[in-house]
């Protein structure tokens, strides 16, 4: 291949990809205004241009907000395939689990979501298995997951309240 037709693909895929941004963004936006039918009309014009595990994640969280579970989980592994750096989803699945009552199901999920390279939010799995571990009765776990939830983001006062809340029920 020369190198003039590689740089010409290099640049369609770089223009899809922004395309496909633009989309997953707009996507995002009316989610947060509770457009959830339009966001997911969005979110799959993204994956049509250019599949990312962003846009999966994103469209699943938005299904999970209609009912759809099985939908949302169904998204999030199809994320994982993408891109499997990608914490997200691992959480998401570990949550929407939660949600269907599946507590044990979750927890290798939510595990999954720590050594994710590629997530900002670190804290969230952790703060979702102090409540697995608090609804299963095992006390101790509950407790020391919500605290590593805190740790790493000290502005997640949930996790810290929900620490507070458990520890004043055993003492």
């Amino acid at each position: 291949m020369s190198d003039d037709l590689l740089f010409e693909q290099e640049l369609l895929e770089e223009s899809l990809q922004n395309e496909a941004l633009e989309w997953w963004q707009r996507g995002h936006t009316v989610q947060q205004q509770g457009r959830l039918k339009e966001a997911i009309e969005c979110y799959d014009r993204s994956i049509e241009i250019f599949p990312t595990a962003e846009a999966y994640t994103f469209r699943g969280w938005a299904k999970s907000f209609q009912g759809k579970l099985s939908e949302a989980i169904a998204d999030c592994h199809k994320a994982i395939a993408v891109d499997p750096d990608y914490g997200n989803p691992y959480n998401d699945i570990g949550a929407y689990l939660i949600q269907l009552g599946d507590l044990r199901a979750a927890i290798p999920w939510l595990k999954r979501a720590f050594t994710a390279k590629r997530y900002e939010c670190p804290f969230y799995p952790r703060h979702n298995l102090g409540r697995v571990y608090e609804q299963l009765r095992d006390f101790p776990r509950a407790l020391h997951y919500y605290k590593s939830a805190y740790l790493l983001n000290k502005n997640y006062t949930v996790a810290i309240e929900a620490f507070r809340r458990l520890q004043g029920k055993l003492n």
